[in-house]
């Protein structure tokens, strides 16, 4: 297959290059577009006031692949390649693989995430891949799971269009990995915290620190969420789209819209 790997840690990071290189040496005929420097958090963000440069990497990857240093954002990165960079498009974009987990509220600040989801607008069937780990750099585990997982989707039925797949993987040797979970995605809240700093020319700044709190809301009527499966040692699998439409919320807009108060009040 031909894939587009992307990630939000930077060219140099070892989760992007434990990818990259595991799904070559598979066979897959693989390109790399990611940002020059760290960009995680930076969510969906897009570059539009200023250009966009990609640098050919030598010497980084796998010596079948065709990698570039983007000095944009993870979005920008796929959206250069698919738009400018690659001659074909891809069979998947593939983002990761992340450093850290990215797991319920977490996604919507995600770079990795975005990455992948700027490949689902524009029609490809997308993954984002991440270790539950920000100090674990046994990058493998995941990177075979991403390669068991595009093997599966190949020879299966397709993803549906808008969906892509967010996949945390715990930061442990395969063998102690408790097996695969389909999942919901959860609540991850934090307990921000600035702190309040004064820089050596006596200016004030303050830095966002902050402490993670996970819900495990008990339902046994649904799947589990990624939060959960996780804390079970699980990989987690979360299909996820752009499309941010609350759909319970449309009935009760509806039946509210047509109330003779409110169309009263909207003179309609």
């Amino acid at each position: 297959m031909r894939l587009l790997i992307a990630n939000d840690d930077g060219v140099f990071a070892p989760g992007i290059r434990c990818l990259a290189d595991t799904l070559a040496i598979a066979g897959h005929d693989v390109s790399v577009v990611c940002p020059d420097r760290e960009r995680s958090a930076t969510g969906h963000s897009l570059t539009v006031f200023d250009p966009i440069r990609a640098e050919v990497v030598r010497d980084r990857f796998h010596p079948s692949i065709q990698a570039w240093a983007c000095s944009g954002t993870p979005s920008d990165c796929v959206k250069l390649a698919l738009g400018a960079l690659l001659q074909e498009l891809p069979d998947f974009v593939v983002s990761g693989i992340n450093q850290g987990s990215n797991l319920g509220t977490d996604i919507l600040y995600s770079g990795t995430v975005s990455a992948a989801m700027e490949g689902v607008i524009e029609g490809i069937p997308s993954i984002a891949m991440s270790l539950t780990s920000f100090t674990v750099h046994d990058f493998q585990p995941a990177a075979d799971f991403a390669c068991h997982l595009l093997k599966a989707l190949e020879s299966s039925v397709p993803l549906p269009p808008k969906m892509l797949l967010n996949v945390n993987v715990p930061a442990l040797p395969a063998s102690e990995i408790a097996g695969v979970a389909i999942t919901r995605q959860g609540i991850r809240r934090y307990h921000d915290l600035f702190q309040k700093r004064v820089d050596p020319r006596g200016k004030t700044y303050y830095w966002l620190a902050g402490e993670v709190v996970e819900e495990y809301p008990q339902d046994p009527d649904q799947l589990p969420t990624d939060v959960e499966a996780i804390a079970q040692n699980l990989i987690s699998i979360t299909p996820l789209t752009f499309d941010l439409t609350y759909s319970q919320g449309l009935t009760q807009l509806s039946a509210w819209l047509e109330s003779e108060t409110v169309r009263q009040l909207f003179n309609c």
